[in-house]
Formats: structure tokens, sequence, C-alpha cells
């Protein structure tokens, strides 16, 4: 994406490196007022290196610039803050290695995007999970209730007792083994239609992410041993252990879902992968 040069000059350059302890923070000052008014934490004299990385940040933080706006080249550098080009080249280099900028060979350096915080175990529909392996899905849908919170419900979703529910437990296949017993407890007043829902056809996922788009996620995962419900349904060995996941989620500002997802010991493992930046 091309911005234009002049433009972008003249946001960034009327904005002057902001000073510690002077009384003038006049943009039309000559270069040489810049080099005196610049100065660090102890009083100093700051490097002219940083006197440009500082004006560029404050622009950003000032929202002169944002995210995809071109900055001036070094050679614009060069000419307004009375600089070598190597001083101005170490400036961009150290906002880039610092991730505020994003220099394209033959285009100039822009504001870099903000980078996107992802979690570890992601929310995604199992259905698609299993497809996307090329494997057949199946569900079969042991119970989906309206229901009434007693006591222990009621304090799973943090609502009073009494309040409207929904209780669905399903078993999810690949091909044609249990992979995952879901047993979750809804909040009827953000999903209305979940009870109504033929989870054959969708899953609790695909709907609740429709209905009550996420806000917020809560993940905890550990190891046990079945309970005799949980062994039957999954159709598990002997002494097999299981992976139970907790999983509840937010949706405008309210907690809308609290689930178990109980995954074979033998059959199902939970991996991530992520790159570290330097």
């Amino acid at each position: 994406m091309e911005f234009p040069r002049t433009n972008l000059y003249r946001r960034v350059m009327d904005f002057s490196p902001r000073t510690a302890g002077s009384g003038s923070n006049n943009s039309k000052g000559s270069a040489g007022s810049r080099r005196s008014e610049t100065k660090d934490k102890d009083g100093r004299a700051a490097p002219r290196y940083a006197a440009i990385k500082q004006s560029i940040c404050d622009a950003v933080r000032d929202g002169h610039l944002k995210p995809g706006d071109r900055v001036p080249s070094e050679a614009e550098l060069v000419q307004q803050f009375d600089v070598s080009r190597m001083t101005a080249n170490r400036a961009l280099r150290e906002l880039q290695a610092a991730g505020i900028l994003v220099r394209r060979a033959g285009s100039g350096s822009f504001i870099a995007e903000p980078k996107p915080i992802g979690q570890i175990i992601e929310i995604r529909n199992i259905a698609e999970e299993i497809r996307e392996r090329g494997h057949v899905y199946r569900a079969r849908v042991v119970q989906n209730d309206e229901i009434r919170a007693n006591a222990e419900m009621a304090a799973l979703l943090e609502v009073p007792v009494g309040t409207k529910l929904f209780h669905s437990i399903i078993v999810h296949h690949e091909a044609e083994f249990p992979i995952q017993l879901e047993e979750r407890f809804v909040l009827a007043s953000a999903a209305p239609d979940y009870g109504k829902m033929d989870f054959t056809q969708t899953t609790p996922n695909e709907y609740l992410t429709q209905t009550a788009p996420l806000e917020r996620v809560e993940h905890r995962v550990r190891a046990e041993m079945p309970d005799a419900r949980t062994h039957g349904m999954l159709g598990l060995s002997d002494a097999e252990p299981v992976l139970r996941m907790t999983r509840r989620t937010w949706s405008h500002s309210r907690l809308v879902s609290h689930a178990w997802l109980t995954h074979p010991g033998s059959r199902f493992e939970l991996s991530a992968a992520f790159s570290i930046d330097d």
C-alpha cells in the first residue's frame, strides 16, 4: 500500500522529539535547538538516533501515525534532524527490531500492524477438525434438555438458583470411534434456541459461536480416571485414563457456557505450535 510522501513527512516531522525538562516543544525550531532539547533520563544529551526514534514513537502513541502509514526515508530524516545517514539508518533499524516498523524493499518503512495474541488451545469446531483429517464425523446426542439450575449448576454459571439453562450431552465420533464426550450447561437467555437444535447436523460450538460471539474463554485440562458412565460412552479399555478439558466461555460480559470435554487418553492428544519472536 503506497501513501503520499509529502503528507506523511509533514505528519511525523511536525512532531519534534519530546524533551525532559524543556520548556519549549516548538516543532518549527532548528535542528540545532532540537539537539540541545533532547535529553536522556539523567539529563544528558541523548544520541541523535534516539531523537528520531522518540519522534516516531510519539507520533504513533498520539495517533498521528497509524498502522500502515509510511514514515520518512533515511534521506528525509537526515535533512530534518541534521544527522548522518548512518544515524538515520540506525534509528529505523532499531524501530524495526522493536516491531514498531516494517521495512519493505523499494517502498520504504511503514508503521507495523499490531501482532495478534493467540491462545495455545484454540476454540475449534470438532466436526471441522475431524473432516480436515479426512475422516467421517458423526454425533450421537444423548440429551439436550431445558432445566432449572440447582445450587450446583447455578454455581457453574454464576447465576441464581432456578435460572433457565440447557443441559446437553453429546458423543462425537471420528471414523465411528467415540473421540469426545461433551457435557455442557448453557445459559438459556444467551442462546434461546439451543434446546431446539439438531446437534447431529451442527455442533454446540458452531451454534454458540454464531449466537453468542466469544468474548473470553477459560480452559483447564487434567488427566483423570473416568467414571463408569464416561467409560461406557467412550468405549474405553480397562484402566484407560482420559483427558478432561473444562471450558468456560463469556459473551457480552456474561458467562454463557460451562462444558466438560472428555477424550480417551489413547485416542487423543492436545498440541500447539507457535513461534517465538526475537
